[in-house]
């Protein structure tokens, strides 16, 4: 995995280090040439794969905690790339995505919400300053094909859909800042495509064949896209293989 567009010695974040595809991004990241140190930022504790890895500990919906986690890993220099992979569809037997609006709970759709929406922009709000300027620097995070209203043609997963809904237009907002005070950096959402992991396992009956994907191969696509996107195309969302959603 090459993000030669970056640079070198690219002092890289992932937040979300213990779950499938973040796990896969630590991997490609520890990998890539260009890449310096890679900080694994989860709430639960990830042994590190390589030399280049940092372990973390840090909730993202503790404001406090999430800000003195950025300060340590922007300490040595500003931040290259940062990815933010957390995200929630299912817990347990407590919250299951909706088939219908009479399945809707108001606790199960603050929990998706907190997540999927709040947690990301907190990290967003703490990583964006920190930012590398004066070169290309980048943040994404995790969406969903789903979040777009205009392809939402089957209904159902209210609150999994409204949660990546209300994160796009996190991505679009911070974006537009962003480019007044950092104009070489990126905020952009990513959209992994169906992935093997415990978030998707539930609903892998229906899936194309060769559209279920290996937690690497998602992640090396991704940043794939990252290599080739650059500041104009700043704010906006797009899937595994390059196509704007």
């Amino acid at each position: 995995m090459e993000l030669d567009s970056f640079g070198t010695n690219l002092n890289t974040a992932v937040f979300g280090a213990s779950g499938g595809i973040g796990r896969a991004f630590v991997e490609s990241l520890a990998g890539a040439n260009a890449v310096g140190q890679v900080h694994a930022i989860s709430r639960r504790p990830v042994q590190p794969s390589a030399d280049k890895v940092i372990p973390s500990h840090c909730d993202p919906l503790d404001e406090a905690q999430l800000a003195r986690t950025v300060s340590e890993i922007s300490a040595n220099g500003p931040l290259d790339l940062v990815i933010i992979a957390i995200g929630i569809l299912h817990e347990g037997g407590a919250i299951k995505p909706e088939k219908t609006w009479r399945q809707l709970d108001p606790q199960a759709m603050r929990r998706v919400y907190d997540i999927n929406t709040v947690a990301p922009a907190l990290i967003a709000k703490h990583v964006l300053p920190n930012l590398a300027k004066g070169r290309k620097s980048a943040l994404a995070a995790l969406s969903a094909r789903v979040g777009s209203i205009d392809d939402n043609r089957l209904g159902g997963w209210a609150s999994y859909r409204a949660s990546k809904a209300a994160l796009n237009m996190v991505i679009r907002t911070f974006s537009i800042e962003l480019a007044r005070t950092n104009p070489t950096a990126l905020f952009i959402g990513l959209h992994p495509g169906t992935v093997d992991t415990a978030l998707s396992e539930p609903f892998q009956t229906n899936v194309q064949e060769g559209k279920l994907f290996t937690p690497q191969y998602a992640a090396n696509r991704m940043l794939e896209v990252l290599n080739k996107t650059d500041s104009k195309k700043s704010g906006k969302i797009f899937a595994y293989d390059g196509s704007l959603i």
